[in-house]
């Protein structure tokens, strides 16, 4: 078997990095697992997300990688060094591909960040934000309510505009002219956000900034799929529900998927 490019979530949002590193290495070879069962990280212990995010991790390893991405913020900000240090092959996260891309887009040096409550406690993005220009004014919010819409497949109910229209309040005040989407699992709720925050605020995702980090690791090893013409291979593995997954990957592809669910060591 190919070596592939492995990617980890807690459910479906980090198919959002996942389609655009798809997007800009169309010829690699693709593993991705979403801990479904187990969603949402964001309000676990961090001896939780990494015993979680480890049996991932392990599974993973099962198959030829030659490079990791935690498309997960939470797992990101709690144990991305770890994982680095332990794993023979490269490991990027997806913080400091948001930090980079909202410190190329802000004009005001106004930059809010939401995600979950563990990115948020963590205070990971107002860190390197900070030791990158320490004039920003950062205002961060956890949004807890957020992933379970997307999880549900409600992001585009009228119920996701009254949560997001409510949770994001203390944010319309703040004069903000970028917003960090802390949290793959956002992207699918940008329309109604943007609608919220209004249209001359930018909201940035990590998914294309972090696919970047992913063709310079691959040029860096030079580790590119050599193009044979024949399909690529990807492969989509969850620990819940694949009916609803599914759903939501051909919502946000444009076109289906096969899905495997696997019951990892400790999912009930």
């Amino acid at each position: 078997m190919e070596p592939s490019i492995g990617i980890m979530d807690s459910g479906v949002g980090g198919l959002t990095v996942a389609k655009e590193i798809m997007r800009q290495l169309p010829n690699e070879p693709l593993i991705y697992f979403g801990d479904t069962a187990r969603c949402p990280y964001g309000p676990r212990t961090a001896e939780e997300v990494r015993r979680f995010a480890w049996e991932v991790i392990n599974f993973l390893q099962e198959f030829p990688l030659k490079m990791l991405v935690i498309a997960c913020n939470t797992v990101t900000a709690t144990m991305l060094e770890e994982v680095q240090q332990q794993l023979p092959i490269p490991v990027i996260g997806v913080i400091a591909p948001g930090v980079r891309a909202a410190l190329q887009q802000t004009q005001t040096g106004r930059i809010g960040v939401i995600g979950t409550q563990g990115t948020i406690r963590s205070q990971a993005y107002e860190r390197q934000l900070l030791q990158q220009n320490p004039t920003l004014h950062v205002v961060s919010l956890a949004c807890p309510a957020f992933v379970p819409l997307v999880e549900q497949g409600r992001y585009r109910s009228a119920e996701a505009e009254t949560v997001v229209r409510e949770v994001l309040g203390p944010l319309v005040s703040e004069q903000l002219d970028t917003l960090i989407l802390g949290c793959t699992h956002y992207p699918l709720l940008a329309p109604v956000i943007q609608r919220v925050m209004g249209e001359e605020v930018r909201l940035i995702s990590s998914a294309a900034e972090t696919a970047k980090d992913v063709y310079h690791y691959l040029k860096r090893y030079q580790l590119f799929h050599p193009s044979t013409g024949s399909g690529v291979t990807r492969q989509i593995f969850v620990s819940g529900d694949v009916r609803l997954f599914k759903q939501i990957a051909a919502d946000w592809f444009g076109r289906e998927f096969d899905v495997t669910s696997i019951h990892l060591p400790q999912v009930g």
